[in-house]
């Protein structure tokens, strides 16, 4: 994340890269409460966000609390995040605060991104790492860490300032910022350590976080006022985050309308003018940097019903989603779109598809979609999730920041103290709420998006239903139902745009003589009694899609999952696996060409076969010999490819 190409290539050796953005959403719909049921959080803490909500919604979500995960690979992967998170000491984590502030510190200050001299830190200490604790909290119930964000929201409090800034930097960076000199993304931070608040007083019932994310959004909107709109529209060139999303949050929460002014204000109008008119005029922009500003703009919808602001986040999400993303659902290339849409030719780079992209589109999408359950949404969000954000984690809670779609690319991750990327922080809070997006409501209707082991407890309506699969090992996935009383409503499964042939419902064993078609909902409306079990057969089949705008370049996905030639780890060093202050693999892999299969036909499959289904093993026929493939998300301590070359072509476009 950066605001210009010669700001970081100081930093990066021989790399056309820019440093990566994440934008963190205090209260992002992917685990929004009820809009007509504030969180019991802010009861405790005394507020209802949800009464300024208009009402735009058509799906509502689930409190965290309501829904846990069972055993599977999310449950893995959110306890060794949560281990991780776990590790982190609070007076490490405040030290650069307190320093800033004038009070004694003896902790050993972190590395990386949270260096003392680092102009980004305390993005993650004072903001990120918040989110995920309070997630933690909501979701799984981890008092150690509630109790870990509770002490760091008191020492942080203890560094603020009377005139409500907060920050482990000095103030003057922002006189940097209004003079246009080159500062590192002041007001980035200023969102993160905001939107950390607000998540802990949202999911954790911190009143004292409200107290502080308030004390910062008085400073916001006395710092602004001394600007006039063409003095912002300068400053706004600098990555600022989604300040506009959490100071429409602030607004949300306690109902003073300066916050939404100020939110205003951070509604860049160079970039939401074309997309109003449905242009896409993102080519040459730092991807990352802009997805937040977006998630504003669906905010601002939420909160004032604004259709021009609706109208620009479904056009961004859908020219995005459509036209800009690999088949991983990832999207950039060296953290930017160099090209128009529809054209990806040439950008599977060493660092493209920076995690941070994928997710805030996540966060974006789950919005677009509450608008108007188009089970398309998930489409879109099953994949990335599966393909762009499940494999970016170790076995450690390691986090990686680009997603490398460079044949022979190898999977490079932070270390514990001296990295924190942005994509470690984004990731840490991604692996706390695995659980948001599972289920959703439509009054009394229910809809299953994902299939997750995981338990849904529904209070209102008596209802607990229960789903346990091992997709996408095993191609279905099956719901049991508790109920206090018999009780009619509608039960929607998502039907896969990916699904093969032969899929089929069974309900108390007996199969239905219905279904629905691929990217729809199959709807079984009835009176459910207690111990009604339905099982939903999701068979996956093989299918290739082309690099859009280079139809000589394929990958092939299996069900939801984009698999990956495995091309082994000769010459892999840790150095080239693990990396600290630049997410930069030492020494930087040779390109390698893509594998061209032993196929003319672009559309045939034949040259992949099924090894094993329930291992999700592969084998691949090129021109080279046989490849082993597995899932993209499963490969790591190893090179991989993700498109295969078309044997018909005889030249490398990757």
């Amino acid at each position: 994340m950066s605001d210009d190409a010669g700001y970081r290539r100081q930093f990066l050796k021989g790399a056309a890269t820019a440093l990566a953005s994440a934008m963190l959403a205090p209260r992002a719909l992917a685990f929004a409460p009820d809009v007509a049921d504030p969180p019991p959080s802010a009861t405790v803490a005394g507020a209802a966000p949800a009464s300024r909500e208009q009402p735009v919604y058509r799906m509502q979500g689930f409190p965290l609390n309501q829904v846990r995960l069972l055993d599977g690979e999310f449950a893995t992967a959110a306890a060794a995040n949560l281990q991780y998170l776990r590790s982190l000491p609070v007076d490490r984590l405040a030290h650069s605060f307190r320093v800033q502030a004038g009070i004694a510190s003896h902790a050993a200050p972190l590395g990386g991104w949270e260096k003392p001299d680092c102009e980004l830190r305390g993005h993650f200490s004072g903001g990120h790492y918040l989110s995920a604790v309070a997630l933690a909290w909501a979701s799984h119930g981890d008092r150690t860490l509630k109790e870990r964000g509770d002490q760091l929201v008191a020492a942080l409090a203890a560094c603020q300032q009377a005139n409500g800034y907060l920050s482990a930097f000095p103030e003057n960076f922002f006189d940097r910022l209004s003079r246009g000199q080159k500062v590192w993304a002041p007001f980035y931070t200023i969102h993160k350590i905001q939107a950390g608040m607000l998540d802990m007083y949202l999911h954790a019932g911190n009143q004292q976080a409200l107290q502080v994310a308030t004390g910062i959004g008085n400073w916001v909107v006395r710092w602004l006022n001394g600007f006039s709109d063409d003095e912002i529209a300068h400053i706004l060139k600098v990555e600022y985050g989604g300040l506009n999303e959490s100071m429409y949050e602030l607004y949300a929460v306690t109902g003073n309308d300066r916050y939404l002014d100020a939110a205003h204000r951070f509604d860049q109008a160079s970039l939401f003018v074309p997309l109003a008119a449905h242009r896409d005029e993102l080519q040459g922009l730092h991807s990352n940097t802009q997805v937040p500003k977006i998630i504003g703009a669906a905010r601002r919808y939420e909160l004032t019903g604004e259709p021009r602001h609706r109208r620009i986040a479904e056009f961004f999400w859908e020219t995005v989603t459509r036209n800009r993303t690999y088949a991983t659902g990832g999207s950039s290339n060296d953290e930017f779109w160099k090209t128009g849409p529809g054209d990806l030719k040439g950008q599977l780079g060493l660092y493209s598809a920076e995690c941070c992209v994928a997710y805030n589109l996540l966060k974006l999408t789950d919005h677009v979609y509450r608008w108007s359950g188009d089970p398309r949404a998930f489409d879109y969000y099953e994949r990335t999730l599966y393909n762009a954000r499940l494999g970016t984690q170790d076995d450690d809670g390691m986090k990686l920041y680009y997603y490398s779609l460079r044949p022979g690319g190898a999977k490079v991750f932070n270390t514990p103290t001296d990295s924190f990327w942005c994509c470690t922080g984004t990731g840490a809070e991604e692996f706390a709420r695995f659980n948001g997006s599972i289920y959703f409501r439509d009054g009394q209707d229910l809809y299953v998006n994902l299939f997750i082991p995981s338990e849904l407890e529904w209070p209102q309506q008596k209802l607990t239903l229960r789903q346990e699969t091992a997709f996408p090992r095993e191609p279905r996935t099956r719901l049991s139902l508790k109920l206090g009383a018999p009780a009619r409503f509608a039960l929607n499964l998502r039907v896969p745009e990916w699904i093969g042939p032969d899929a089929r419902v069974r309900l108390n064993g007996e199969a239905l003589d219905v279904f629905a078609s691929p990217g729809s909902y199959l709807t079984l409306q009835r009176e459910w009694h207690d111990g009604d079990r339905i099982e939903l057969e999701l068979p996956m089949r093989l299918r290739s899609v082309a690099l859009p705008g280079d139809d000589s370049l394929r990958a092939m996905l299996y069900g939801p999952l984009v698999l990956a030639a495995r091309l082994g780890s000769h010459g892999l060093t840790h150095a080239m696996q693990y990396t600290g202050m630049w997410a930069t693999p030492d020494p930087e892999p040779k390109p390698e060409p893509a594998p061209r299969i032993a196929s003319d036909k672009p559309d045939d499959t034949g040259w992949m076969r099924i090894v094993s289904k329930d291992e999700l093993r592969f084998e691949a026929t090129t021109r080279q010999g046989t490849v082993a493939v597995a899932p993209l998300n499963r490969i790591q301590g190893e090179r991989y490819a993700v498109y295969w070359q078309n044997a018909s072509d005889a030249s490398d476009s990757s």
